[in-house]
């Protein structure tokens, strides 16, 4: 007779529907009991689609079988949604892309383009098909961290052909103006410029699309959120109390928005002497723990100030590729592996969600 063990042993080998992840990875076994040769599964799923709920069913049937166990199953589904975000209504004008993970702070100065370009090689690096946009319009920094500043742009028929860097196809409105103009664009402007970087630039077929955000909760945030379907956002801070104060205006931003948040990044948490390598706590640390708490997320990394970061920066050498044996490249690498999970999790929740109609821009505005 099997037991309670090699039940959710088999139970492991259940694929969630669309994804490499099982019932168990995902956490969607809630419990399991055995009553003579029945046994009884109670499931916690995301989806409100009913093919998901037959084929798991499907799935788990067979797999008691060989145990030569009957299988009773109880599916606890959500209620279906009455409104969804424009993330989750079903509009995609860049539809060759899998996924969308928005990078955003609520103030300049934090770190966040960093993060981006950080975060993106990352991926790459651990062998995902990335992009990178850099819709930070009026500080469009991605160009010279890339080490693309100096390329022009090519034209292939109406549309633009992304740059490739560190396995990355990149784009930035920098890219795009000439060097050193300032943009002095009214909202509608900017609006119009982050629909025509998703739609107008010849994105290939990619995992996952890192997008750096302007900083605060503007009329570009709103823009993306109902152009795609944002996949997760990543908040970047630093620990001082004036900018976890900003912090949770961006947090509520992808609350009013229905945008998952897949953490929080930490930057300048710490600095590391580069003589004796020791790390000191010069604006704080760990500042963001109780914030990641309140949002019910998780803080991605705790990133230290160390120089290596600044020339990267500088000499458009990201530091998760050129210097993969610093502090600073290994709490990234560490970060890009759990924002990849927050993404398969992400999905998984959002998968079998019908369209609905779009909010309008007056309900999400802060």
């Amino acid at each position: 007779m099997a037991n309670i063990a090699e039940i959710k042993e088999k139970l492991s080998n259940v694929k969630y529907p669309g994804f490499t992840k099982s019932i168990v990875d995902f956490g969607f076994l809630k419990d399991v009991e055995l009553n003579g040769d029945n046994a009884v599964i109670f499931l916690d799923i995301t989806s409100t689609a009913p093919e998901v709920e037959t084929t798991l069913k499907e799935d788990i049937t067979k797999e008691m079988a060989i145990l030569g166990l009957s299988a009773e199953i109880h599916v606890q589904k959500p209620a279906a949604p009455q409104q969804q975000s424009n993330s989750q209504s079903g509009k995609n004008i860049t539809p060759q892309v899998k996924n969308f993970v928005m990078v955003s702070s609520g103030k300049g100065g934090v770190g966040k383009s960093t993060t981006s370009v950080n975060l993106a090689v990352a991926l790459a690096m651990q062998g995902k098909k990335v992009g990178l946009l850099d819709a930070d319009i009026y500080g469009p920094n991605i160009p010279r961290m890339m080490g693309i500043e100096k390329e022009e742009p090519q034209i292939v028929g109406q549309k633009v052909m992304p740059f490739s860097a560190y396995g990355v196809s990149v784009m930035s409105m920098g890219s795009l103006m000439q060097d050193g103009q300032a943009l002095m664009w009214r909202g509608s402007m900017v609006m119009k410029a982050i629909e025509q970087l998703l739609r107008d630039i010849l994105w290939e077929e990619l995992d996952v699309l890192v997008i750096d955000m302007p900083p605060g909760t503007g009329d570009a945030q709103l823009t993306l959120a109902q152009s795609v379907p944002v996949t997760c956002g990543v908040n970047v801070t630093t620990p001082q109390q004036v900018a976890l104060d900003d912090s949770r205006r961006s947090l509520e931003m992808f609350k009013k928005l229905h945008i998952p948040v897949a953490g929080i990044v930490e930057n300048m948490s710490g600095f590391i002497c580069p003589n004796c390598d020791e790390e000191s706590d010069i604006f704080g640390m760990g500042t963001c723990e109780d914030l990641a708490k309140e949002y019910d997320t998780q803080v991605l990394g705790n990133v230290p100030i160390e120089p290596t970061i600044r020339v990267a920066g500088d000499e458009g050498k990201p530091v998760v590729y050129h210097y993969p044996e610093s502090a600073t490249a290994k709490r990234y690498l560490l970060a890009a592996e759990k924002l990849w999970e927050s993404v398969e999790a992400s999905d998984a929740d959002n998968s079998g969600i019908q369209p609905t109609t779009p909010p309008g821009v007056s309900a999400c505005s802060a």
